[in-house]
């Protein structure tokens, strides 16, 4: 905690705790539950507006004062200075009544499995993997080094994560695919416009779920392997059928049309066809195909 213009740590968490107290960014909750650890108890009833600002903070007003709790582009929205902000983290800063008060650094981890993930992804053919955020551009870069991904995008509201979106899947090779996987309610517009939106069950916004063609209900970046290993295998059990019914249904037509195949041949032929095809999707309910596990080393 970086307290500025005479305010100490205490009362910058106390201004920032209150802003988020109906907050369900985890950024929030991650303040509000280091206010509750320090000992802070402020009446969430003085809080008479709560309006979220997509994409940059919140905006609350408490017996009368109005506090702001946001990204740096809140700031430079609002025409509020306060000084270099090239923070090694995401940064919340705070604003009292137009008054800078400070910022609170909040350091990011990495999610368990997620380099795993990443290796798998590739090794089932995944070409290009990007981190969309609305954090700042030094968090961003610190992560995506540590990950490797492809290329990063930072401080963005949901609107440039929209149009990035729709870039790379104008710049997609032969038609692919593109999945975005998100939680926030800022990630609810592009998880809508993606050919494949995932969501976090756990941790995700009901905005996000609401929106999400799949929810991963463990929240484990692993489980985005598992849902494209499942889809494949669905697939591939799908046109088996289609193909299996077509081919036999086509060869009992023109046995029929030869006269080489009695009604009652022709109606073992349809049922046998249906019985097969139920056996065979049951395929899609057995185990779980793993990628290459022995790629190891490849970034996300």
């Amino acid at each position: 905690m970086v307290p500025f213009n005479g305010f100490n740590e205490r009362l910058l968490l106390k201004f920032a705790m209150l802003a988020e107290l109906h907050a369900s960014h985890p950024i929030g909750e991650s303040i509000v539950a280091k206010g509750q650890e320090v000992g802070l108890k402020p009446d969430s009833a003085s809080v008479t507006q709560h309006e979220d600002l997509p994409g940059r903070g919140v905006r609350v007003r408490v017996d009368g004062h109005e506090i702001l709790v946001g990204s740096d582009g809140l700031l430079h929205h609002r025409q509020i200075a306060h000084g270099a902000c090239e923070l090694e983290g995401t940064a919340a800063h705070v604003v009292v009544d137009g008054k800078y008060t400070g910022h609170i650094l909040i350091g990011d981890s990495i999610k368990a499995g997620a380099k795993q993930a990443i290796a798998q992804l590739r090794a089932i053919g995944v070409t290009r993997i990007a981190m969309f955020t609305g954090d700042n551009r030094c968090a961003a870069e610190k992560v995506a080094r540590t990950l490797g991904v492809d290329a990063f995008h930072a401080e963005l509201l949901p609107e440039d994560k929209v149009r990035l979106l729709e870039e790379m899947q104008a710049a997609a090779d032969h038609g692919g695919k593109v999945a975005f996987v998100g939680d926030g309610i800022n990630d609810a517009p592009v998880i809508a416009r993606a050919d494949v939106g995932m969501a976090m069950g756990g941790l995700g916004t009901d905005a996000a779920i609401e929106t999400a063609d799949v929810v991963l209900m463990t929240d484990s970046p692993l489980k985005i392997v598992e849902a494209v290993n499942i889809a494949r295998r669905t697939r591939t059990v799908v046109w088996q059928n289609i193909v299996m019914a077509l081919s036999i249904k086509i060869v009992f037509v023109a046995l029929g049309t030869m006269g080489m195949a009695s009604m009652w041949e022709a109606v073992f032929a349809d049922m046998g066809v249906a019985l097969a095809a139920i056996v065979n999707s049951t395929r899609a309910l057995r185990g779980k195909e793993r990628p290459d596990t022995k790629a190891t080393g490849v970034q996300r």
